[in-house]
């Protein structure tokens, strides 16, 4: 029964990760909504400000579109090629373990058909929607059915090769499907599934002792059941041991966020390895019948996953120097045009140079990530806002500046309350070289944007600022903010209504390449 309990356990935490991704997402934004807007109390004497970030940076390294293409193309080629390797030692061993034929022709149709897991890291880096992602992995397992039917010469019906396929790669693909849907559920949810496995591994434990105890015909059993009756007592053996094995599974959360923290582990090498690890449960849990714990072989490709990460770290080989930093703004509560940019061009930035903005809930389930979640889940948020302008240098001192074993920078985020971001904004402005200011549907009302551009207009130090416009904003007073800025700091980008900017257009302007589109009124 063991490799039942296993799915069972898989299926449950999958659900049950999905359903708590949603709601801290939820609440961790009503977090940080409530804690933007807490008074401050008044603030310490005599707060030492080092200003080291603010006064002294070198010259930020040259990094061209051209740079940036090139880098994006070698992630997604060094991911494939991964997969594919996972994917060729999966099919050898999985045939190796059936007595099956190990050809050429078994192992290229398989291991194409097994590829799949690339399609969420793909999602993860493109911010695919959820009906894209759904749509392509729904594509994937019809292509691959009618690939093995097509290659299969043996007297096998297609409906067979679809019901076979259905449990190898269909239930697996559901499962990912479910926590990566959505960019809540996929930015969170695959932290917390190994936390709700081990409570669910603990719940499995439980009811097996409950069982063990009426097959026992203990009377402390059968009291239970005379009190709660059989549906309470089920339900108290599966909900009471989380009472214990809350503290591992918190611990082990704390753990993960560590990794993270330390850089050990980037989300996608998490997400991937993540993926691969539910993929190959399946064969190995039908191999459990036959080889015991020898099943465990079924997992040998992953160990493909740290020499592969360390070919990418190698492969990535960043400039020498300091890279280039971009500061984020943008008119807050316009949720949909600031996350569809942070999708198309904030994801493709991240591959050159570090990204810095003032936290909002507009893009917190872009931005956040293990050590924010099990922060938010220890009740610790609140430490991370910025009460003082004396905060600032421990604030900017957290920044994360390397970047992970892929090659991509972190995104830094200074979480503010209304009375303390103009000075967080002072220091950002001062330790970036690139501005890209989401100016769409901006009103001359929107004072905090027209203080924003105004410091920006007289910042020393900073490349470019590209802003983008629309027919909705109010050009006359964003232009009236700007005035006296050193000439060409300023790049307009007017995006049509309706529509979402170009990612290669914002690019070109970040990276100095002014496009057509853009101007300088």
């Amino acid at each position: 029964m063991l490799p039942g309990k296993i799915f069972t356990i898989l299926i449950l935490a999958t659900a049950f990760a999905s359903l708590g991704a949603w709601l801290v997402g939820w609440r961790y934004r009503a977090a940080m909504q409530r804690l933007m807007q807490a008074p401050v109390g008044a603030a310490p004497t005599a707060v030492p400000t080092t200003g080291t970030v603010v006064h002294e940076k070198p010259p930020a390294t040259a990094v061209s579109l051209a740079d940036n293409r090139r880098a994006h193309w070698r992630l997604l080629l060094g991911f494939t090629a991964l997969t594919l390797l996972i994917a060729l030692s999966r099919t050898i061993i999985t045939q190796w373990i059936a007595d099956g034929p190990i050809t050429i022709k078994t192992v290229a149709t398989l291991g194409a058909a097994y590829a799949w897991p690339v399609l969420p890291v793909l999602a993860v880096i493109g911010r695919w929607s959820r009906w894209r992602f759904v749509g392509t992995m729904l594509l994937w397992f019809i292509t691959a059915v009618a690939l093995l039917t097509w290659r299969t010469t043996e007297a096998v019906s297609f409906l067979q090769v679809l019901q076979w396929m259905s449990f190898d790669i269909g239930l697996p693909l559901v499962v990912v499907t479910l926590l990566c849907l959505g960019g809540t559920s996929r930015a969170i949810a695959p932290w917390l599934a190994p936390l709700f496995v081990l409570l669910l591994w603990a719940s499995q434990a439980g009811i097996d002792l409950l069982a063990a105890a009426v097959n026992a015909d203990s009377a402390i059993a059968r009291g239970i059941v005379g009190q709660l009756g059989a549906i309470g007592a089920l339900l108290a053996a599966f909900l009471l041991p989380w009472l214990v094995a809350w503290w591992p599974a918190r611990a082990l959360g704390r753990w993960l966020a560590g990794l993270y923290t330390r850089r050990r582990v980037s989300e996608l090498f998490y997400l991937f390895t993540a993926v691969w690890v539910i993929t190959l449960a399946g064969p190995a849990l039908g191999a459990i019948a036959d080889l015991g714990w020898g099943a465990l072989i079924v997992f040998a490709p992953l160990l493909w996953i740290p020499a592969g990460a360390a070919v990418m770290q190698f492969l990535a080989h960043p400039a020498p120097g300091r890279p280039p930093t971009l500061l984020v703004l943008r008119v807050f509560r316009q949720d949909a045009n600031v996350q569809a940019l942070f999708d198309r061009v904030i994801e493709r930035w991240r591959l050159s140079g570090n990204t810095v903005l003032i936290a909002g809930t507009d893009l917190a389930d872009r931005t956040i990530d293990a050590e924010d979640i099990f922060t938010f889940i220890d009740g610790r948020l609140g430490e991370r806002f910025i009460q003082h302008p004396g905060d600032l240098d421990a604030s900017l001192a957290a920044f994360e500046w390397q970047t992970d074993v892929e090659g991509r920078h972190r995104v830094n985020e200074c979480y503010c309350h209304d009375s303390t971001w103009q000075q967080a904004l002072d220091r950002l402005v001062a330790a970036s070289d690139v501005v890209l200011m989401d100016l769409r549907n901006f009103k001359d009302r929107n004072a905090g944007c027209k203080h924003e551009l105004g410091v920006l207009a007289s910042a020393p130090g900073l490349s470019r600022v590209v802003l983008l416009t629309n027919a909705g904003t109010d050009l006359p007073s964003a232009q009236s903010a700007t005035a006296n800025t050193p000439p060409g700091r300023f790049i307009w980008i007017d995006v049509p209504e309706g529509r979402q900017p170009k990612a290669e257009t914002v690019l070109a302007g970040l990276f100095g390449a002014p496009p057509s589109e853009a101007r300088t009124p």
